[in-house]
């Protein structure tokens, strides 16, 4: 309730009324008793999503006093639908603005009103325009340049996807996986809605959900399809795959989304299919859902489901499931950015389910005991969160020594890999990599980070480039395969939008740190060349995988086309 009062009472308003930095707008009290029931009141109902040092789920409170009258708080405090409905034009302003239409709230009395202001107001902040000024963006977030210093990878062409497009992207494949047991067998999906297994250089289907789900959707691109998929670690017994595919919006509400007064974009589905024979394509059997998400529009959705691969049986990670959701577009969206910047909505987050449990408020998947909020008693906070703060988390890996890696597409500057830690908070849409992002004004502008601020409450990424090498990271994979021993240790991805090949060594992804980035040399099939000259498009879309063996795999979604990775000479 105060999150979404004090939502509305700072930011723009100061701006509505025209008043000066540091000019006070009402007659607060100075008596210390009155501030001390302020400071329980703002304690009990407002600490847990504000304070007066730095943004938090909700905005930071060093203003809101000085920049807004008190006589006009005071009557939206007290029945902000009135105010609304009477066309008052400030309080119009803030709900066109907002889409958040708050309450009246009888039960504070006027005096606890007027001492949680005064507290506020106590705790103020005066900047002067000098100060304010020097909030400037910054131009060229990394000026130095990722040298080309990282070797030459040599490339062998493979095969090619069968279209399922009639222009570019020709086949929308995106993502690789192995399936392990008596023998090594390699899969690909195609965000159109198919999923292969390649067997010698031959893509076979082995389920195509179009004809199987009604509300299935690849319009309008942007990550939309059949986003991801992932085979249970005891597939070989129990047969259980599990996909994630995106649906226009119908009938049925998601199992996690947001209030009803917010209009859904989009819903992605995670699905568990139950195949009869794995051994016979293309795979038939029973399917069940696990689990609906709502998010408020097209981008960003469910572009990685996995599980932990390196885990034993023995291990409490065993059987768990990771489910990487963007913000749904949220911050981009004006008045929105509050949807990813919580605990109580999926939206920017990493979830972690089990998916055999039946704990769930929906009771069909479980709510594992290591999740950071699985205790929590506040029932809107969602249980499901392993961690958050991304915008658009497309691939999650575990590299050979243990590490799990996120990597996370940014707005307009920033790409970064991230530490996967359990309850961290990566950022966004406060921060952008190393930088600060201000989502109540341009989140395609830069800040940087106040040396005054706690470093306490985001996680720094491990890895970051900006907007001059590339817009959009593609996860990558620290290669431990046996036939190229040169490579071996080195984490290799690229970027989508431009083709670039990168590397950094296994031994810098730290927490704490940031790994130093080399470019690549590319040769395919004998020639040095780039994926942007081999697929004659501004836009190669590409990917990468691990296949049999261990070895890397690369492959662009603009022509369809699979590339083996056959050997590195270093620099």
């Amino acid at each position: 309730m105060i999150r979404v009062l004090f939502l509305l009472l700072t930011g723009v308003i100061g701006i509505a009324f025209g008043q000066k930095a540091g000019q006070s707008s009402g007659n607060y009290s100075s008596d210390t008793k009155i501030l001390a029931t302020g400071q329980q009141l703002f304690e009990n109902y407002c600490s847990s999503c504000h304070n007066f040092s730095q943004r938090s789920i909700g905005p930071g409170l060093h203003q809101a006093t000085t920049e807004s009258p008190k006589v006009w708080l005071k009557k939206f405090i007290r029945n902000a639908p009135a105010m609304i409905s009477s066309g008052d034009a400030r309080a119009t302003r803030l709900f066109g603005e907002y889409k958040q239409m708050m309450p009246p709230f009888p039960s504070l009395a006027d005096d606890q009103v007027d001492a949680i202001l005064a507290y506020i107001h106590k705790n103020q902040k005066v900047v002067t325009a000098q100060q304010a000024s020097a909030d400037i963006a910054i131009k060229d977030p990394i000026p130095a340049k990722i040298p080309q210093t990282g070797g030459q990878l040599f490339l062998q062409y493979h095969s090619t996807a069968p279209a399922t497009g009639s222009t570019a992207p020709l086949a929308r494949i995106n993502k690789m996986q192995v399936l392990t047991g008596d023998q090594e067998r390699l899969f690909v999906v195609d965000l159109q809605g198919v999923l292969y297994e390649i067997t010698d250089k031959t893509w076979h289907i082995a389920l195509d959900i179009r004809p199987l789900r009604t509300h299935f959707t690849t319009s309008p691109g942007l990550g939309t399809g059949l986003g991801s998929f992932a085979f249970h670690p005891d597939f070989s017994e129990n047969g259980l795959l599990y996909t994630s595919h995106a649906e226009k919006v119908h009938s049925v509400r998601g199992d996690l989304g947001f209030a009803d007064s917010i209009k859904v974009g989009l819903q992605w589905v995670l699905t568990e299919w139950k195949i009869d024979n794995s051994s016979k394509l293309p795979f038939t059997g029973k399917s069940r859902e696990v689990l609906r998400i709502d998010l408020l529009t097209i981008a960003h959705g469910v572009q990685e489901i996995t599980f932990n691969p390196l885990v034993r049986k023995s291990h409490d990670d065993y059987g768990l499931l990771y489910i990487g959701i963007g913000d749904g577009g949220s911050a981009e969206k004006k008045g929105f950015y509050p949807l990813c910047s919580n605990n109580k909505v999926p939206s920017g987050s990493v979830l972690r389910i089990d998916p055999l449990g039946r704990t769930s408020r929906n009771q069909q998947y479980g709510i594992p005991s290591t999740n950071p909020f699985a205790f929590e008693k506040d029932p809107t906070v969602l249980k499901e969160i392993y961690c958050r703060g991304f915008r658009n988390p497309n691939r999650i890996i575990w590299t050979p020594d243990g590490k799990m890696l996120i990597d996370d597409i940014g707005q307009s500057n920033i790409e970064e890999v991230n530490l996967g830690i359990v309850g961290a908070d990566y950022g966004w849409p406060e921060r952008e990599g190393t930088f600060r992002v201000d989502p109540r004004g341009d989140i395609n502008k830069v800040f940087a980070v106040s040396t005054t601020e706690s470093d306490k409450k985001y996680t720094n990424p491990i890895l970051q480039y900006d907007h001059d090498e590339g817009r959009a990271i593609s996860g990558g994979f620290v290669y431990d395969g046996q036939t190229i021993p040169a490579l071996k240790g080195k984490y290799v991805f690229s970027d989508i939008t431009n083709g670039r090949v990168f590397m950094t060594e296994n031994r810098d992804l730290l927490v704490g740190k940031l790994a130093p980035i080399q470019e690549l040399d590319l040769w395919v099939d004998n020639e040095r060349t780039t994926f942007q000259k081999l697929n004659g498009t501004a836009k190669p879309d590409s990917r990468l995988g691990i296949g049999p063996g261990g070895e890397l795999y690369f492959f662009t979604k603009a022509d369809g086309k699979l590339y083996k990775v056959i050997g590195f000479q270093p620099k």
